[in-house]
């Protein structure tokens, strides 16, 4: 797979019409961040000869997201900022430019905006799995 550009690595939000859902880009991303996590089992025993053994196929997956950016007053935005204080799980496109989209249902865990005297106001917030996430290769 050839290099690809950060800025096509985008965060969408469903709009909660589960008969013909669209998704919106959530915008002014400047840095995110995407990680699938696996736990696991130790089913290590007597008879494991001293070396750790784990079920495999066991534990509970999760998927995580982070970002900041620049804070840009959109539909988008609006959206994630009510689902948060409603503490919603919404239908969420993570695509990975060049590699595929996660989507399902994830919940905003953090929402945090910030802004200095003589910058740009800036938010960053932080995202966890609430359900089964489908990968689509492109």
């Amino acid at each position: 797979m050839a290099a690809q550009k950060g800025s096509d690595f985008l965060l969408k939000i469903g709009d909660g019409d589960s008969q013909a859902e669209g998704f919106t880009t959530v915008g002014g991303f400047r840095s995110n961040s995407f990680s699938i996590n696996n736990e696991t089992i130790d089913i290590t025993n007597k008879d494991s000869s001293g070396v750790r053994e784990l079920l495999s196929g066991g534990g509970i997956q999760s998927f995580s997201l982070s970002g900041s950016g620049v804070f840009m007053d959109d539909a988008a935005f609006a959206l994630a900022e009510q689902v948060t204080r409603n503490k919603e799980s919404r239908n969420w496109q993570v695509i990975v430019p060049g590699y595929g989209t996660y989507q399902g249902l994830y919940q905003i865990t953090s929402l945090e905006f910030g802004g200095e005297h003589n910058g740009e106001m800036t938010y960053s917030l932080a995202m966890e799995s609430a359900g089964i996430i489908a990968f689509v290769a492109p």
